[in-house]
């Protein structure tokens, strides 16, 4: 079906990018553990008049008219948000991962306070302080990391001295390319022991824990998350935080959202941010929670099989690093690129302590969450497994033309969803 007529009628140079795009996806396999498919309603929701309405402000208190039904929509987002996590209040606004996380800082911290997160190179992310930031500028970060790489121990003792000595205003747990699972009590019970806030990052596993699937960090004590909307959640690209049960820090965080940092909502963006959370208020969704993971253990246990160095040894989530340098003798950067030419898209990555630089890592990281939604299975999952490896290996044209047919018809088998109600 064509959904785009009138951006092929009004400028076909977008309209072909677009179709180009959509074969793309509905030819190859998805494997970044940061993207997934939408249903067409949170599509449609993107694409709706709401687009049109600014809505500076909250809903009864906007700065302009006309509210009456952006109001409703932010409303039953927020609704449907707190449903999903457990908490007392909750902010649809912010428009990325990225501007949450910073909000969030903006709120509990004045410039100069010190906060306490992942390192970026043992799976952290760039916005929990890492030096090319600006956000580094404002705020004083000092880091944890992983005791032994192979299981992926956090050192939790030395986590502990450093929060003594720093004394930080917030405690940040979460990651971006960690594939086991936090103890979210230890780190509960050190934020309280120093007076700082436990705050989890949970972007990439928002949905694992919507589902079911992994622990909810607020049954431990942490008093914020903050999350993207899309990844393993599968709704629109966008963030969220949600507050346990603080009210005070509920009400700074909304000031530092707006009029802090960002200006009017994008309200087409929240409506389908609210159609998300209703498909994954679904039975279905648990479902769909406990096959990714599962689904991402039957892989590493291929990659295992062959003698891949996973970081962490393998995953107890969404995703899988792979240390591909030192296992296969490729770098992350060419383990990337050709991949890509067999119809597999993941990412390069840095591996823990990595010897190579950001943009030649050794690493690879890739997921289950987009080729879940499609309705792979472990079966599915393990032999999408050995193509790569096939590929990795061998790395010659005949292996790489072959695994693209593989490619195109397990994706032919799996057609992308439209719809999970």
């Amino acid at each position: 079906m064509d959904y785009y007529t009138h951006i092929q009628k009004e400028d076909p140079d977008i309209y072909g990018f677009i179709e180009g795009e959509e074969k793309r996806q509905i030819e190859g396999l998805e494997l970044i553990p940061s993207e997934n498919y939408v249903s067409l309603a949170v599509r449609e929701a993107m694409a709706s008049t709401l687009t049109n309405k600014y809505s500076e402000g909250y809903p009864g208190k906007r700065y302009y008219g006309g509210q009456e039904f952006t109001d409703k929509v932010e409303l039953l987002a927020i609704e449907r948000a707190k449903q999903l996590f457990g908490a007392k209040y909750a902010n649809v606004q912010p428009l990325g991962g990225a501007n949450a996380n910073i909000a969030l800082y903006m709120a509990l911290m004045e410039p100069g306070d010190t906060i306490l997160g992942m390192d970026l190179s043992h799976g952290g992310h760039l916005t929990h302080g890492h030096p090319v930031t600006y956000i580094s500028k404002i705020f004083n970060f000092v880091r944890y990391k992983m005791k032994n790489i192979e299981t992926g121990e956090i050192d939790y003792d030395a986590l502990r001295e450093t929060a003594k000595k720093e004394k930080p205003k917030v405690i940040l747990a979460g990651f971006s390319a960690y594939p086991r699972e936090l103890e979210w009590q230890k780190i509960a019970d050190i934020a309280k022991e120093v007076g700082a806030y436990a705050v989890a990052d949970v972007a990439h596993i928002a949905g694992l824990i919507a589902g079911g699937a992994q622990k909810n960090p607020f049954d431990y004590g942490f008093d914020v998350m903050t999350t993207t909307t899309h990844k393993t959640l599968r709704g629109p690209r966008g963030g969220m935080i949600v507050t346990r049960e603080n009210e005070e820090v509920a009400k700074k965080i909304d000031k530092a959202v707006f009029p802090g940092l960002q200006g009017g909502p994008h309200m087409h963006q929240i409506a389908a941010k609210a159609i998300s959370f209703r498909e994954a208020l679904q039975p279905s969704f648990k479902t769909y929670a406990a096959k990714v993971v599962q689904n991402a253990s039957a892989m590493a246990e291929v990659f295992k099989a062959g003698g891949v160095r996973m970081i962490t040894g393998g995953t107890s989530n969404h995703l899988i690093l792979a240390d591909v340098f030192g296992s296969l003798g490729i770098s992350g950067q060419d383990a990337e690129k050709i991949l890509d030419e067999a119809g597999i898209t993941l990412n390069k990555n840095t591996i823990a302590d990595d010897v190579r630089k950001p943009m030649d890592p050794s690493g690879i990281r890739f997921g289950t969450p987009a080729m879940t939604t499609r309705g792979f299975g472990v079966e599915e999952s393990k032999q999408v497994a050995e193509l790569m490896l096939d590929v990795l290996q061998k790395r010659d044209a005949a292996t790489v033309s072959k695994a693209r047919e593989a490619v195109k018809a397990l994706a032919a088998s799996h057609p992308i969803p439209e719809s999970f109600v």
